[in-house]
């Protein structure tokens, strides 16, 4: 793989500590949140581990879990340890992920006072029906309040999550959620459709006693109504699940994750990547805590990818992206001419309404990306 010039990396910090468990979520989390101070005592050994390999990150990402869990005083300190470790340019874009529930004017005011410039809010949905068939905490007025809240404080970048395709749901009670949402005009939106992992409560229900699921079709139908929808209301369909008001808002952090860049997850079960190397964490906190308190990164895993799986994941992840793939790039890093190579496919899929090929760029147009696993195999 040939050299190309290096963004700054990224970096992501899980807070892996939730209040209770959504019916739907599979992430490594930890209801007992008396364990939050000794986590928080050992994160700055781990921050200190990875001085000298990532000096400067200019986005910051503290995800979970649950992080409005934490008190001010624990955010302020987790921050203070970053800055102090590493060269954190001034227009940095600093996230921070908010269950609506937790924290008000109040605690929001001394977040934006610490340099948290960018909320991802954990709404969901705007129907309180939906609400607690999801198993979250807080109400759509209180959604609607913790914006109100986030705009009082001096938030001017604000995202806000919501899942679509419950079972049974219609799709016009998913377009009355989209109708209230932009109302409350966030800059930045993340729409997923629901997946029913095993072994979550949701899964678990739904083996015993069955899910009124949607067809693939019904799936495609929500995902077309969600973009055609939002790009009515003046955002841009960036990623397959990602919308934003212009570029400029899009989500700086996460696209690091589309393109290669560099990152480092710092935090039980987190992941990094630099170069070819992918390594990633414990997911046991205690496995986490022990290596900490002995001196060792707590690495749980690593894996060495290939040129040809660095170009593969590369394609896999560019066309989730309405940019695409831009083909003199991806031949200079990974020395792989796709017109040459893949013509044929490719003409085919374009044939089908599927990609667009333009200005030295593949795209998937809206069809593509709603079968985006399908374009993988490109």
């Amino acid at each position: 793989m040939k050299d190309v010039e290096t963004p700054l990396p990224g970096l992501y910090i899980h807070i892996p500590f939730c209040a209770t468990r959504c019916t739907y979520c599979d992430f490594v989390s930890f209801t007992d949140t008396s364990l939050i101070p000794a986590y928080i005592r050992a994160l700055p050994r781990e921050i200190e581990a990875y001085r000298e390999i990532f000096p400067s990150f200019d986005t910051i990402y503290l995800g979970g879990g649950t992080p409005s869990l934490l008190a001010m005083g624990q955010v302020e300190a987790i921050l203070h340890g970053v800055c102090r470790t590493f060269v954190i340019p001034a227009d940095a874009e600093i996230t921070i992920e908010v269950n609506p529930a937790d924290w008000g004017l109040t605690e929001l005011s001394t977040l934006r006072a610490t340099g948290v410039n960018r909320l991802s809010m954990g709404v969901q949905s705007l129907d309180d029906g939906e609400l607690a068939f999801l198993g979250r905490r807080h109400t759509a007025r209180q959604a609607m309040d913790s914006v109100d809240d986030a705009r009082s404080a001096g938030f001017e970048n604000i995202s806000i999550d919501l899942i679509y395709g419950l079972p049974d749901q219609p799709i016009e009670a998913w377009e009355r959620t989209l109708v209230q949402a932009v109302r409350l005009e966030p800059e930045h939106l993340s729409c997923y459709g629901l997946e029913i992992k095993p072994g979550t409560p949701l899964g678990l229900r739904c083996g015993r006693s069955g899910c009124n699921l949607h067809t693939e079709d019904e799936e495609r139908a929500f995902f077309v109504k969600t973009s055609e929808f939002l790009q009515g209301a003046g955002y841009t369909h960036y990623e397959i699940s990602n919308f934003a008001r212009g570029m400029g808002r899009a989500s700086r952090h996460n696209r690091k994750y589309w393109d290669h860049t560099p990152y480092l997850g710092l935090g039980p079960s987190a992941h990094s990547f630099m170069m070819a190397s992918r390594w990633w964490n414990h997911g046991s906190l205690s496995d986490y805590l022990d290596d900490l308190e002995h001196g060792r990164r707590p690495v749980a895993g690593r894996e060495e990818l290939t040129t040809d799986q660095l170009a593969m994941e590369a394609l896999f992840l560019g066309l989730r992206t309405t940019q695409g793939i831009d083909l003199d790039r991806y031949h200079s890093r990974y020395g792989i001419d796709l017109i040459k190579e893949r013509g044929p496919f490719i003409e085919e899929l374009a044939g089908q309404g599927l990609l667009e090929i333009q200005g030295g760029f593949i795209r998937p147009t809206l069809a593509g990306m709603a079968v985006s696993d399908s374009l993988a195999l490109l």
